[in-house]
């Protein structure tokens, strides 16, 4: 009899693990990503099927041209995390009082600045009445970077300011392709995609912003509170992805070719669709591309207080505030 009772208590004990393990699975999660090679971790998760080797379900998973784009999604109800850049999400934090914590990073810099050799030939020719640039809209990690490049170049804004096009970054790179441009702020991996119309990079990030915090991933707080066993995860795989990329280069290429074509079929409007079709992303872009990005989940507490205050100081967001108020890195220390 006692053996009995020792043997439905075991069984008992596991239905209720397993009873919690079902549960886990079964907890939506609506996912959003960018759709470049700043979110190579979750791409790569995605493609090797590492998200449900962890028990993540992921009910949405939606890729986004730009950051803007990608920061409005995360008010909605049914989008709980985000591989995002760090400026948006800053953005969205602090304008929109979407309540998100950055749990981890995805890679540093990842932004340059592409131009015509034929026309410009210095930063200084940016000055020119004569040159057309073209930037994201106002807010975006580009148009930070232009800001940061004007400061740091002495650079007169008022003559460059008013003469730029805002577009997002495929219609760039087409306005590109098209002779329209002589120049663009763009992010990777459009800004290698311009080389093969014949642009050349001038200035990448690295040389503008020493350390510059590119993208992050991001979580909206109820998902700490009520399911961290879940956040714990994410970020497990996203170490897992982003150090299999770096040991693994070549065939991440590949892997992100081929999953930003099965993206590409869906993220454009007909309207843009064939134009976009235009645009071939190849493993050998990619390649150069990423070579340009340092991949690592670490993140510099002291970074994202830089980044916020020169935020403030541009007038994106209200005030300052202080970096740990976004940032929760307990997950990525264990």
């Amino acid at each position: 009899m006692k053996n009995f009772f020792i043997l439905l208590l075991i069984g008992f004990l596991i239905l209720v693990s397993l009873g919690e393990g079902a549960a886990q699975e079964e907890t939506p999660l609506g996912m959003a990503v960018e759709f470049m090679d700043h979110a190579a971790c979750a791409y790569i998760s995605q493609d090797k099927g590492w998200f449900k080797e962890e028990g993540l379900n992921l009910t949405t998973y939606e890729s986004y041209v730009t950051g803007m784009a990608l920061a409005a999604a995360l008010a909605r109800g049914d989008i709980q995390v985000a591989y995002i850049c760090l400026i948006p999400a800053i953005n969205v934090y602090a304008n929109a009082k979407v309540p998100i914590k950055i749990v981890a990073g995805t890679h540093k810099y990842g932004y340059g600045l592409v131009v015509n050799p034929d026309k410009v030939k210095i930063i200084q020719d940016l000055e020119k009445p004569d040159i057309r640039l073209g930037c994201v809209r106002e807010g975006g990690a580009v148009d930070v970077l232009l800001h940061r490049t004007m400061d740091n170049y002495n650079l007169n804004k008022e003559k460059i300011l008013n003469r730029i096009q805002r577009m997002d970054p495929v219609k760039q790179v087409l306005a590109i392709k098209m002779g329209q441009l002589d120049a663009a702020f763009l992010p990777e991996q459009w800004a290698t995609m311009a080389e093969e119309s014949g642009f050349k990079m001038l200035l990448m990030s690295q040389e503008v912003w020493p350390e510059m915090q590119g993208s992050v991933l991001v979580v909206k707080e109820e998902l700490i509170k009520n399911h961290p066993d879940l956040v714990k995860k994410l970020v497990k795989v996203t170490k897992r992805a982003t150090n299999w990329a770096n040991q693994y280069r070549e065939e991440a290429a590949e892997i992100m070719a081929r999953q930003l074509q099965i993206a590409k079929g869906s993220l454009f409007p007909i309207n843009t669709a064939e134009e976009a079709g235009r645009l071939d992303i190849t493993p050998e872009v990619l390649f150069r591309s990423m070579e340009r990005l340092k991949y690592t989940t670490d993140i510099n507490p002291e970074m994202v207080q830089e980044t916020i205050d020169y935020l403030a100081k541009l007038g994106y967001i209200k005030s300052s505030f202080p970096a740990e108020d976004i940032l929760d890195l307990s997950f990525i220390e264990e």
